[in-house]
């Protein structure tokens, strides 16, 4: 019971709030997607990996300088950094679903 005395909590808390953020704009993206690619003419010309990651890439910043204007913050170069990495992990979350990205990170944290 020892390592439940050096949790820190607010880590645990932001951990778990990025998790859901991450999560909302995946499905966010899933939805967009489906709604385009129902479309003939655009499931044609463009693959659905693409797409997806063309929207998540403008939907994640998007998404940080709404928020960031609504708590009216200053907005600093990392964070739109990572809203642009962010982005690629939602793309991954919407192509192939959680159990592929806890794969992926179940294998490079054994290293």
């Amino acid at each position: 019971m020892e390592f439940l005395t050096n949790i820190d909590i607010n880590a645990l808390v932001d951990g778990t709030k990025l998790l859901a953020i991450l999560g909302l704009l995946a499905f966010l993206v899933s939805c967009i997607t489906e709604v385009l690619k129902a479309w003939k003419w655009l499931d044609e010309k463009i693959p659905s990996a693409l797409l997806v990651t063309g929207l998540s890439l403008v939907i994640c910043p998007a998404a940080l300088l709404g928020m960031m204007s609504y708590a009216k913050q200053p907005i600093t170069w990392y964070e739109v950094f990572a809203s642009f990495l962010a982005a690629f992990i939602v793309a991954l979350v919407s192509m192939n679903g959680w159990e592929h990205v806890t794969d992926l990170a179940k294998r490079m944290l054994r290293k």
